[in-house]
């Protein structure tokens, strides 16, 4: 394997250039993406953040803009009738961003929330469905939504400074695709739920609804205690490792699953201190994370009867302010960082207070893992290095904060370029191939960030070998526009086989 000895100083040469030049963060130490990482957001999968995907726009024409994308509801199966998937009209969905360094992600704020209406021909004959060919859905509204029974609506605003403007409202997300009879162009349906919003001679583009969950792991192989499937170390060999368009032994247990997601495209020049553009502005680097959050106090009321309100609890019984019921900027952190006793409390503070947390980011029970299972050592103790890269915009900062971090001077690369590896990448001979743009500098829907996990905590011994989960892509082809993400599977055509 050409140039195998120099991996790991390719790798530490290119986290000192994420910190020094682009102050970024380096790959968090874990290795499942978040779907059900901590017992109380388990039961309530409408606030559950299964990730966040955080980087400058790579479609043609549109570099000098970020996008902000937000999946909630994990591991939805697409048949789940008649009742499919909708976002929570009592959850407020929030991009949180921190435009000059101070660990603080208090600059600005999109802020999502939807209601529900039950309407149509669904609600005229009332009927069981939420949704129905009569006739087929090819509208969001007017002719063509007449079987859309069950509709959600959101509005967006935006908190900059203290001031909130409403961006826009009465959006229309974007429903379950249940089957080709009810929806027979989903993806037309889709295009009509992008919505271009003017905003002081720019466009902002917004999409909610779902799509394909565009994580790819071995979900059961990890959490069964690291039960990847080559044996006695799962490593791939560079050939496979520089392939991703193909799982060489992994089993990608996301696929055919679906998610629900909130798409943001600004322009950069709106999220930066000096309000300028990425190759202009003096304080490139942002920092950022994804929340959601539920009322503090909440009545439930007798809904018996017929017409039913179903757009949530009334705001006269929620009248006590909000509470984050989870946060999510680096991927993966609660997963295999923070222990389980302390994985709700962690999901309720601000990332600033992650002093608190500093213990398990200096002693990652992960790398203690490794070596137990695997019999190979891993740097376990004392890890000073993940804490300045995880936590700190500069080795020296005090504050310590647990943020998604971007820097806009480093130009994004092309869909057909991206390599999923990042500072890890390289050719099928093993010489490195480093990409800029992916994780840790922000994070794209492509990046690998289970494998650069456990190669970062796992160290020299799992880098040099190329360990990995042996799921290299995910099961659908990610596209190169907005919202990045592959359409959902429908009901119809999902199936299961059995053994």
């Amino acid at each position: 394997m050409a140039q195998k000895s120099n991996i790991l100083t390719t790798l530490m040469t290119l986290i000192a250039v994420v910190v020094i030049l682009t102050v970024g963060i380096a790959p968090a130490p874990s290795q499942a993406a978040s779907h059900r990482e901590a017992p109380l957001i388990s039961m309530d999968p409408e606030a559950d953040i299964t990730d966040f995907f955080f980087f400058r726009s790579y479609e043609a024409g549109r570099e000098n803009y970020v996008n902000l994308i937000m999946d909630v509801i994990p591991g939805q199966e697409p048949s789940a009738g008649p009742n499919y998937y909708h976002f929570d009209p009592n959850v407020l969905y929030t991009f949180n961003i921190d435009n000059n360094s101070n660990g603080s992600a208090d600059n600005i704020q999109f802020e999502f929330k939807f209601t529900t209406e039950f309407r149509g021909v669904n609600k005229d004959l009332g009927l069981f469905l939420g949704y129905v060919a009569l006739p087929p859905i090819t509208a969001l509204d007017g002719e063509g939504s007449e079987g859309l029974g069950l509709r959600q609506k959101y509005t967006v605003t935006m908190i900059k400074d203290g001031d909130r403007t409403e961006l826009a409202s009465d959006l229309i997300a974007v429903p379950s695709n249940v089957g080709p009879r009810t929806m027979p162009d989903y993806d037309s349906l889709a295009q009509q739920g992008i919505y271009s919003i003017e905003h002081d001679e720019d466009v902002i583009r917004v999409f909610a609804g779902q799509r394909d969950d565009p994580f790819y792991i071995d979900l059961g192989g990890v959490f069964d205690t690291l039960h990847l499937r080559r044996e006695p170390l799962p490593v791939l060999t560079a050939a496979e490792d520089a392939n991703d368009n193909a799982n060489p032994f992994g089993v990608d247990m996301l696929s055919g699953f679906n998610v629900n997601t909130i798409a943001l495209e600004v322009p950069a020049s709106l999220l930066t201190r000096d309000s300028e553009g990425p190759d202009t502005t003096s304080q490139p680097v942002l920092g950022a994370y994804a929340s959601t959050s539920r009322r503090r106090v909440s009545v439930l009321e007798n809904m018996g009867g017929h017409g039913v309100d179903l757009s949530g609890l009334s705001s006269s019984n929620n009248r006590q302010g909000w509470v984050q019921v989870q946060r999510l900027a680096n991927p993966l952190v609660n997963e295999a960082i923070i222990g389980t006793g302390d994985k709700d409390r962690w999901n309720m503070v601000d990332p600033t207070q992650e002093k608190r947390f500093q213990d398990y980011y200096l002693n990652p029970r992960l790398a203690v893992a490794l070596q137990t299972v695997f019999n190979v050592p891993a740097p376990a103790e004392n890890r000073t290095d993940l804490v300045d890269i995880l936590l700190k915009y500069k080795p020296e900062d005090s504050r310590l904060s647990e943020l998604l971090r971007l820097n806009l001077s480093v130009a994004p690369v092309t869909l057909q370029d991206q390599q999923r590896m990042g500072p890890l990448a390289h050719d099928a001979g093993g010489n490195s191939t480093p990409d800029p743009a992916a994780w840790p500098n922000g994070r794209r829907p492509i990046d690998d960030v289970t494998d650069i996990a456990i190669r970062v905590v796992g160290g020299e011994n799992y880098i040099n070998a190329m360990a990995g989960d042996g799921v290299n892509v995910n099961d659908k082809s990610l596209p190169d526009t907005f919202p990045f993400l592959a359409a959902p599977e429908n009901g119809f055509d999902r199936e299961h086989q059995n053994p």
